[in-house]
């Protein structure tokens, strides 16, 4: 499978914008898509992720209440609504899918090339 994310860019604090991420093969019930972001210097660390079948979502600390993940199945596309933008939020923002959920990148299968972010104060 082929992950394709878009949608970074460049926007100031506060604002908000919309990541995607197209699958290139059918997503099924028991996958999990999950957002993932690394910033210069730092490790790769979850953001958020969602289970297919179910819909049900996760978020790490940093980001509960201000992003927001969802999916649209008939169009295999996970999105990632982020809102209140912050400049801790600069990084590079990368689309996995695993086979169960998890916080950790190693149990992710699949990952997208990354869409960078940078949130300017």
């Amino acid at each position: 499978v082929q992950l394709q994310a878009s949608g970074g860019g460049l926007v100031q604090a506060g604002d908000s914008l919309r990541l995607s991420c197209a699958a290139s093969t059918r997503t099924f019930s028991s996958h999990v898509m999950g957002w993932f972001r690394q910033a210069p210097g730092k490790e790769r660390e979850f953001v958020s992720a969602i289970r297919w079948g179910t819909g049900a979502t996760y978020y790490a600390g940093s980001v509960k209440g201000r992003f927001t993940i969802s999916r649209d199945k008939a169009e295999n596309t996970v999105y990632l609504q982020m809102n209140s933008l912050k400049p801790e939020d600069t990084a590079v923002y990368y689309c996995a899918r695993a086979n169960s959920y998890d916080t950790s990148p190693n149990n992710y299968q699949h990952w997208g090339q990354g869409t960078e972010l940078t949130v300017s104060s």
